[in-house]
């Protein structure tokens, strides 16, 4: 079976020339909930020579939490925080010859968009703009509202997250919200898809041990027959 293996990386975590070549497609920073344009340039320009699928991966601005503390927009004032991350990564792509592929929210923005009705008609208002893909959790909100206007919608998994019986996220505050044995996150990986349809897998780029993790799921992926190649 075909998954796509994708990391979220241009934050400048110091991890993406080492991620890159393990992942099939990235989740590029759009620069307001970390990075910047040098970072993205380079990620951008990373992802176009390993052949990676590059999609947008618009937060909160709100850089002293990541983008993973929530706040809550107005529906046009989120709208238009979405546009203008998305349209700032597509300059920079067109000038590193790179196409973006897809669309991905970050953070405390991809938690509520997969819960709140409103959040994810403003996301996927964006998203139709560009006419692209949005990655989200299979059974959301989020997928919802990207369907209702004829886009395609990629379930995704965490191979770094555990999840509640609903199928939502265990929050990061919670104790044993995140999978460190890489055996146990592919076991975690082929419940999902055979349950929800993942399509494409997750592993978080800013962690201190997120090369060898990722290293680690790809080769288990590999070894259980998945052949690892671009959704888009």
């Amino acid at each position: 079976m075909d998954i796509d293996f994708n990391a979220d990386l241009g934050e400048g975590a110091g991890f993406d020339a080492a991620l890159m070549p393990l992942v099939t497609s990235a989740n590029v920073c759009c620069g307001l909930h970390a990075g910047g344009p040098s970072e993205i340039r380079a990620t951008l320009e990373l992802a176009r020579r390993h052949g990676v699928a590059v999609g947008a991966h618009p937060g909160y601005y709100d850089r002293d939490h990541f983008g993973r503390r929530e706040l809550f927009l107005s529906r046009q004032d989120l709208l238009d925080l979405c546009l203008y991350q998305i349209a700032a990564l597509d300059s920079l792509a067109r000038g590193s010859n790179v196409e973006l592929r897809y669309i991905k929210p970050h953070g405390a923005l991809y938690n509520q968009a997969c819960r709140d009705e409103d959040v994810a008609v403003s996301f996927s208002v964006a998203a139709f703009a560009w006419n692209l893909p949005v990655v989200g959790l299979p059974g959301s909100k989020l997928e919802a509202a990207v369907k209702d206007r004829g886009l395609f919608f990629i379930p995704e998994a965490f191979a770094d997250r555990r999840y509640r019986r609903d199928g939502t996220l265990v929050p990061r505050s919670e104790p044993d919200a995140f999978i460190h044995d890489p055996e146990e996150a592919v076991v975690q990986t082929e419940r999902l898809i055979r349950e929800q349809g993942v399509r494409t897998v997750c592993v978080h780029g800013d962690n201190p041990q997120t090369v060898v993790f990722a290293k680690a799921v790809r080769e288990a992926l590999l070894a259980r027959g998945f052949t690892l190649k671009p959704f888009a």
